[in-house]
């Protein structure tokens, strides 16, 4: 199944689970999925949250960013993949100026 994400409505959330700042994700879900490209302003952070019933992997397109897993920071650069085991915690920060942009999915568990 192909998802053509510039179909797929843009949301504008501030201060996503507990962070600051500007989150635009373009998000496709259903019952077992969360398919995501997404962008995080300059300045902006997801707040640090824990994955239970789901993973998540996040595949930076452009941009840095910060990855905090389980306490360690991890600079990642375009090509670089950050993923969060079930059961552990994590947040994205931007700290450069310019917008850092990244796919992520969120498989559910059963």
């Amino acid at each position: 199944m192909k998802i053509d994400f510039s179909a797929v409505p843009e949301q504008r959330i501030e201060g996503f689970k507990g962070g600051s700042g500007l989150f635009e994700p373009r998000m496709f879900t259903d019952e077992n999925n969360k398919i995501m490209t997404a962008v995080l302003y300059p300045g902006a952070h997801i707040g640090l949250h824990t994955h239970e019933g789901s993973s998540e992997i996040v595949y930076v397109l452009e941009g840095e960013g910060v990855m905090v897993c389980d306490g360690e920071r991890e600079l990642l650069r375009p090509g670089d993949v950050s993923y969060c085991p079930e059961g552990h915690t994590h947040s994205l920060r931007n700290e450069s100026e310019k917008p850092l942009r990244f796919f992520a999915v969120v498989p559910e568990h059963s």
